[in-house]
């Protein structure tokens, strides 16, 4: 994989491996299903969110302090026999761990599991200087016997079967090991580890937390290794970032309220070990153990200066945000990361391992946003990786989907006449839709405009889009209780304005006045998505202008993802001069489902009740962006039967230009999804976002599956009493 991130159609390739493993996806979406569940179980007991801004603000504390807190350590572990050292890059660390290894005559040399040993690649560098290195940790030691990098930051080897684990056994023991016994396996490994740890003469291990007060360090385990590592050779070494300093044990044990329920939906580890100053040890003429600490920068200093990407010192290694990711439960953690793995991986691996591995890689994010609810420190992880591609577009230039559409959305009204020719120029290609009433759909486009495509139908474009519509449908009230603006993003405008006019017509009948600004345009969420920074203020800028006149008492939108990037990314990307009124914007944008079960508070006796069976897709954006999850729900059986269907709020695989990006992944979600929908026995599926729309409708359209699809707002018209 390493060398596959250097293009590409590589990593394409290395991709299509990792979905054609079947053992993988077997593996992975167990553990997902069942994590999930596990992890929501777990946090009942506790207040999650307030313990999550706990370790936030504790930890932004250590990095708002880390030169005083790194002295503080020093002072304090040397007080307890430990020598402890600071080095700026990967080469000066394992030179460093060598020369201390060559002072105190060690040949042997035992690790414990370490993300920041595989970030400076420790291993090979000391195995270059004539040095044997042993990994302890039972998932570290199966793939050092592969040559592997770990696949996950807290279980590395979940990418292997045991078939594999007993082929490597049988190579490393030669003897012949059998693949059904697995309690055999572990006799084996723990029979082939304890030689090593007698024979060990230099311990290696990570650190979970540095605390500055007492100059002691800490290791959270499962299995009780690193205990083994930290205790029995002669010689021990720590090694840590310095984003692993903390200020008092108190900080710790807030973390471990979280840290174990977010790695392993556990509520605490089995071994907790702090180590405060070098212990006894017979085998030294002082009978004193030689104990090393080595914090890293690496570019650490830096990354705490940055008034964004420092949040990336409350990660805390959880490896939560690969547990939830729909990507790695496709891809696994060696195509979804270089050394560090899951969204954290992308944003590190840009810092750590070089600009052109992660200019591939965090492509590969579809911006679902599961990574940000889950996360122990509370980073935004998903903006964190817009703002890469976003910084990589400026260093490296744009590639040919970014610049087009760049090109193509910077000025409104070439957009909108692009998007107008588009609907003429379709018309040969163009037909009704076998599965919801009323859409249409691209029929007889050539395989060679679908390429890998092909896993859905594609929408046609409306012959007359919202916009020219608008002055026919627009409600005429006299006495209005209250007056709302549409924001109708590019899909609604152009593709489902049936969507738009549901709402209207729900808006009218409620004695709602609505206005329509026709200088709108894209949200810019697109652009965003692809890097293209500079185009997106420009259209935010637009928007904000469109609305600017009318002072409504909301604006509404009927796309999840419209809705997140303009009550949420506007202030982000807009920071500065004119604030205020992006402030004063993004306070009036609500999602349609909020305002109808919210504002206007509209309820079962609204409604006609059809037997029609209906069942729901959460969109990303609006379960986890906007954090609406009930209304939504409480609506469709308002109007209809809900029928849930498993993993509602998982991602269905669009995400914008990801799904034309990364195609083979994308098909992969949806037919999932749609597998789940059709286990329901629903007639009808309906979503609050038109992306989705365009990815459901299209995959049931190509699979022929006799479920309509539709926007929430077109089934509560139907049924809604006149």
């Amino acid at each position: 994989m390493h060398d596959a991130l250097q293009s590409s159609s590589g990593y394409h390739q290395e991709i299509d491996e990792a979905l054609h493993d079947a053992f993988l996806r077997k593996t992975l979406d167990k553990f997902a299903v069942e994590y999930r569940a596990s992890r929501a179980n777990v946090f009942q007991e506790v207040d999650e969110r307030g313990l999550i801004r706990q370790i936030a603000d504790r930890k932004d504390y250590a990095r708002q302090h880390l030169e005083e807190l790194y002295e503080q350590f020093k002072t304090e572990a040397e007080k307890r026999g430990v020598h402890v050292h600071r080095v700026a890059t990967p080469e000066e660390a394992n030179a460093l761990i060598a020369r201390i290894a060559k002072e105190n005559n060690v040949r042997r040399v035992l690790k414990s599991k370490s993300m920041t040993a595989e970030e400076i690649g420790l291993n090979p560098a000391l195995e270059a200087e004539g040095l044997i290195v042993d990994e302890t940790d039972l998932g570290e030691w199966i793939i050092q016997l592969r040559h592997e990098g770990p696949s996950h930051m807290v279980m590395p080897a979940i990418h292997l079967s045991r078939y594999q684990v007993a082929e490597d056994f049988t190579k490393a023991t030669g003897e012949y090991q059998e693949p059904e016994d697995i309690q055999r396996l572990v006799k084996v490994a723990r029979v082939q580890l304890r030689r090593k740890f007698i024979a060990g003469e230099m311990g290696i291990s990570g650190c979970n937390f540095a605390v500055a007060e007492n100059g002691a360090v800490s290791t959270l385990t499962n299995e009780g290794n690193a205990r083994m590592v930290t205790t029995l050779p002669r010689v021990h070494v720590v090694i840590a970032g310095l984003d692993k300093l903390v200020a008092t044990l108190d900080d710790v044990m807030v973390a471990l309220q979280v840290l174990p329920r977010n790695a392993t939906a556990q509520r605490i580890t089995s071994y907790f070990t702090l180590m405060d100053g070098a212990g006894e040890c017979q085998a030294n003429p002082d009978n004193k153990k030689i104990m090393h600490v080595v914090f890293l920068d690496n570019g650490r200093t830096e990354i705490a200066k940055d008034p964004l990407f420092s949040q990336i010192f409350r990660c805390v290694r959880c490896g939560a945000c690969a547990n939830v990711c729909p990507v790695f439960r496709l891809v696994g953690g060696h195509k979804m990361g270089y050394v560090y793995i899951g969204a954290i991986g992308l944003i590190l691996t840009y810092f750590f391992h070089g600009k052109d591995r992660a200019r591939i890689l965090c492509q590969n994010c579809i911006g679902c946003q599961s990574c940000s609810n889950v996360c122990a420190g509370g980073i935004d992880l998903p903006r964190l990786v817009r703002e890469i591609r976003s910084r990589l577009t400026q260093e490296k230039g744009s590639d040919l989907l970014g610049s087009v559409a760049s090109m193509a959305m910077k000025d409104r009204k070439t957009f909108h006449r692009l998007l107008k020719f588009a609907s003429f120029a379709q018309k040969p290609f163009t037909g009704k839709s076998d599965t919801t009433e009323g859409a249409r759909m691209q029929r007889h486009l050539p395989m060679l405009f679908l390429g890998k495509q092909g896993f859905k139908a594609l929408p046609a474009i409306a012959d007359k889009s919202f916009r020219d519509r608008w002055p026919q449908i627009r409600p005429k009230l006299d006495k209005p209780v209250m007056r709302v603006a549409l924001f109708s993003g590019c899909a609604q405008d152009f593709m489902y304005p049936e969507e738009l006019e549901a709402c209207v017509k729900i808006l009218a009948a409620k004695n709602v006045a609505v206005d329509f600004p026709m200088e709108q345009t894209c949200c810019g969420l697109p652009l965003e998505m692809m890097g293209q920074r500079k185009t997106s203020i420009e259209v935010a800028r637009q928007n904000i202008a469109a609305f600017r006149e009318l002072n409504p008492d909301y604006i509404i939108t009927l796309c999840a993802s419209c809705a997140g990037q303009l009550k949420h990314h506007y202030q982000d990307i807009l920071a500065g001069p004119g604030e205020e009124e992006v402030k004063q914007f993004a306070s009036k944008i609500i999602d349609f489902s909020s305002f109808i079960h919210d504002v206007l508070k509209l309820e079962a006796k609204d409604f006609n009740r059809s037997a029609e069976k209906v069942t729901y897709h959460a969109s990303c954006h609006l379960c986890r962006g906007l954090q609406v999850r009930e209304q939504p729900r409480a609506l469709i059986n308002d109007a209809a039967e809900y029928v849930p269907c498993e993993e509602e709020e998982v991602c269905c695989g669009f995400g914008g230009s990801y799904s034309v990006k990364f195609p083979e992944i994308s098909s992969r979600l949806l037919e999932k999804k749609l597998k789940n929908v059709e286990a329901t026995g629903a007639s009808r599926l309906v979503v609050d976002c038109p992306g989705c729309v365009m990815q459901l409708r299209g995959g049931a359209e190509k699979q022929g599956l006799k479920v309509k699809v539709g926007h929430i707002a077109e089934l509560l018209a139907e049924n809604l009493k006149q």
